[in-house]
């Protein structure tokens, strides 16, 4: 696990270069390493989880093929015994050693050779140079770059503020960002707050040939089983995956097969040379992930609860699952008064607003994961996208088949405030700017609206394609990166997600429940009374968190003065402190949310944004 970064077609002194690397440095402390010529310059901060005393980068083959990695290849054994037979050699055991042999051998297809969690950087020198960027199937591990058109250069990183360390980056808002923000809890797609940052979707390969345009293919074969494998013993997935049935009749057996594919991927996601604990909510996903994980070993487990009494406790329900599988717990709990404090440090290190409260739950709990001695956790995030887990889903299908709208439900309950009250949160210039714009990415909504399949078939395809990359997966690599944990996901993994992706709709939701496969599978592991309790988010509790006389109630008034407020010029501050008298009188999660998510929006704006607001908006309010 690493931080990589660098730049092409372009030029980086050596102060620069170290500044990157210094900026993502929580990522990657173990060591540093970097490649560097004339118009060129790849490198990494690495977090050494296997092979502790090998792993050197960049990786280099010949000097000819150079490569930064970022992330966990799970089938490194198998790649590098059938590269060993074609002549290569290693001079390690450290998984990312095989990218170049393994470039050099299929080229720009190489990705869908490999099973795990990554981002790759790799330079060919072989003629003209090139650079060739890949993230995985998922979006378990972001890479976000900029280009410039004009110059023909790209720089790229594993985090924003060292993206933004690099000479001549512009920290301008991307203007709509607000809205899109507002309407999904951070931007999806490509995009990010920023105009010039981009960042690469799951399951793609940029190639940038030297002076020339990237060229970006959208990989589709490595979304299900993997390919080309062979037979990859206990390195690999595909002997240990069996498919999921598809027929209506066949849960009991689509159950067991997902209980197979998730017991073999918890196993081997437990491999590593430093120590290995587990996330434990209380909730179905994380529960069933412990007891998987449980039946390999002696385990750790942890949770993380408030100081004090407060709506949705878990740690009754995070205790029993520990104790049933009989797990090493670790209870940690954070005071909420030290919350104003750590807003700056979580809305740094995610580089952008994300506008859900347990960001600074999950930056505490895995600061504790790594102080109790941990570098690697697995945790249950991704279950709901890929079985159907969420109320949103339920109801848009249930709508859908009573012939009624589906769509405008389900985007307000994506969120942070419905659209029919977002813009009267806005100036009349920020109105009228965002006339005729969509806050989601077309392609997004497109595929929402008119794409193949049921409906639940095309939210669950939205779901995994664009909002858990952007949401949920960039938020637990940065928040866990942040204290220099790798965060591992069962439930992204490819012999989940392939046959996850094919279920049909009565074995993901059906009768009013959600998740029913799953439900399935975690019969007789996880304890009845976890079966059998209501679905509750994890979550910060902010609607009684954020109220007068609480720490984060005197924070947010001061963040969200009207000064500061009518500063950027896109939030009506009479509208914001309306919000904060219907908290105050009438606590209403809606409300709270909202004034949660503009306070995170404007700590981003004050840390990010030191350039003048964009010119659009300045001509509308013209």
């Amino acid at each position: 696990m690493c931080r990589i970064y660098g730049y092409f077609h372009t030029t980086a002194s050596p102060s620069e270069v170290r500044t990157v690397a210094a900026l993502q440095r929580h990522g990657g402390p173990d060591s540093t390493g970097t490649a560097r010529a004339a118009g060129w310059g790849v490198g990494n901060n690495r977090l050494a989880i296997v092979d502790l005393d090998g792993g050197q980068q960049p990786y280099d083959l010949d000097g000819r093929i150079k490569a930064v990695f970022n992330g966990e290849i799970y089938n490194h054994d198998a790649l590098r015994a059938r590269l060993r037979q074609r002549g290569y050699d290693f001079p390690d055991r450290c998984d990312g050693n095989v990218i170049p042999a393994l470039y050099a051998e299929y080229g720009e297809r190489f990705p869908e050779e490999l099973d795990g969690m990554y981002s790759v950087a790799v330079l060919d020198r072989r003629g003209s140079p090139t650079l060739v960027l890949a993230t995985d199937h998922a979006g378990m591990k972001p890479l976000y770059y900029r280009w410039d058109a004009a110059g023909r250069s790209l720089h790229f990183s594993s985090e924003i503020p060292a993206l933004l360390g690099f000479r001549g980056a512009r920290t301008r808002a991307w203007e709509p960002g607000l809205d899109a923000y507002l309407a999904t809890k951070t931007p999806f797609g490509e995009r990010t707050m920023f105009e010039d940052v981009r960042v690469l979707p799951p399951a793609t390969t940029m190639t940038v040939p030297w002076g020339e345009a990237p060229r970006v293919v959208h990989r589709t074969a490595d979304r299900g089983e993997l390919h080309h494998l062979g037979d990859t013993g206990p390195g690999g997935a595909s002997n240990a995956s069996a498919p999921v049935p598809g027929a209506p009749g066949d849960e009991t057996a689509a159950a067991a097969a997902v209980r197979r594919n998730l017991g073999s991927e918890v196993e081997r996601l437990l491999t590593a040379d430093v120590p290995v604990a587990v996330v434990t909510s209380g909730g179905l996903d994380s529960s069933l992930v412990t007891a998987l994980a449980a039946r390999s070993g002696p385990v750790h487990s942890f949770n993380i609860a408030y100081r004090g009494s407060w709506p949705f406790d878990e740690r009754r329900f995070a205790e029993l699952a520990a104790r049933e599988a009989g797990t090493v717990h670790h209870q940690v709990e954070i005071d909420p008064a030290a919350f104003p404090s750590m807003v700056e440090d979580v809305v740094w290190h995610l580089g952008q607003p994300n506008a859900d409260p347990i960001t600074l739950s999950t930056y505490a709990l895995f600061d504790a994961i790594r102080t109790a001695g941990f570098k690697v956790a697995l945790t249950g995030d991704a279950a709901d996208e890929v079985f159907g887990g969420y109320a949103r889903m339920r109801a848009a299908a249930q709508a859908a088949d009573a012939g009624r709208d589906w769509l405008s439900g389900y985007l307000d309950a994506l969120a942070v405030v419905p659209a029919r009250l977002r813009h009267g949160l806005y100036t009349e210039e920020y109105r009228g700017f965002l006339r005729g714009r969509s806050p989601l990415p077309e392609e997004a909504l497109g595929s929402l609206r008119d794409g193949p399949g049921s409906v639940l078939e095309r939210i669950t395809r939205f779901e995994l394609d664009f909002r858990l990359p952007a949401y949920h997966l960039r938020r637990v690599d940065h928040l866990s990166m942040a204290s220099s944990v790798e965060a591992r996901l069962p439930f992204c993994q490819r012999s989940i997600v392939g046959p996850g992706r094919r279920l049909p709709d009565a074995l993901r939701i059906s009768g009013g429940r959600v998740k029913r496969t799953l439900y399935g599978a975690a019969a007789g592991l996880v304890p009845q009374p976890l079966l059998d309790r209501p679905k509750q988010p994890f979550t910060l509790p902010i609607t009684a968190m954020l109220g007068p006389g609480r720490p984060l109630w005197e924070y947010a008034r001061d963040v969200l003065h009207s000064k500061r407020l009518a500063d950027a010029g896109q939030l009506d501050p009479e509208a914001v402190g309306r919000l904060f008298v219907q908290q105050a009188e009438r606590p209403d999660d809606t409300a709270a949310l909202t004034l949660w998510a503009l306070l995170i929006h404007q700590v981003w704006r004050e840390q990010f944004q030191s350039e003048a607001p964009h010119s659009p908006l300045t001509a509308v309010a013209a």
